[in-house]
């Protein structure tokens, strides 16, 4: 990817397309975001950013899809403080193109800034690939719950 270009959002969609192209039974999600568990004993998980449906976050969701070895399917999938990092090393490049937000970027490093203060956290990643999917765990549930009632079922 190296030849790639990273400063425009043509160049950020072909390097999506390149990476989707290299996982099997790829499906971009409609939702998905990475979660952190609480800091007290409360069993609920933080949701800095989630990507909801409508969004924008192609080149993030694929990167991390790639790091966590997963296809986009719905699902629920521990994420390692290490996984995490890999993913911010290679969607860092991306912040060269200024026409866009980064927001997954800045939550990731500050979800690793979190953890590493707190090491007894954990990271978890939710993919959402069709809102009728059944829950895929608990935080899955509460994840779809930020931002149910901005897109209503018909």
């Amino acid at each position: 990817m190296v030849d790639m270009d990273w400063s425009t959002p043509t160049g950020l969609a072909a390097i999506k397309a390149h990476l989707t192209g290299r996982i099997d039974g790829w499906q971009q999600p409609v939702a998905w975001a990475v979660g952190i568990s609480s800091a007290t004993s409360d069993p609920s998980w933080q949701w800095p950013h989630v990507n909801a449906p409508g969004g924008s976050h192609g080149l993030a969701a694929a990167i991390l899809a790639t790091v966590l070895r997963h296809d986009g399917s719905t699902g629920t999938l521990a994420v390692s403080p290490g996984q995490l990092a890999a993913a911010v090393e290679g969607l860092a490049p991306a912040e060269a193109c200024t026409q866009l937000e980064h927001a997954n970027l800045g939550v990731w490093r500050g979800l690793l800034a979190e953890i590493e203060g707190n090491p007894a956290r954990e990271l978890v990643a939710v993919f959402v690939a069709d809102l009728d999917d059944p829950l895929s765990s608990d935080a899955d549930g509460e994840m779809r719950a930020t931002f149910e009632d901005l897109h209503p079922r018909t």
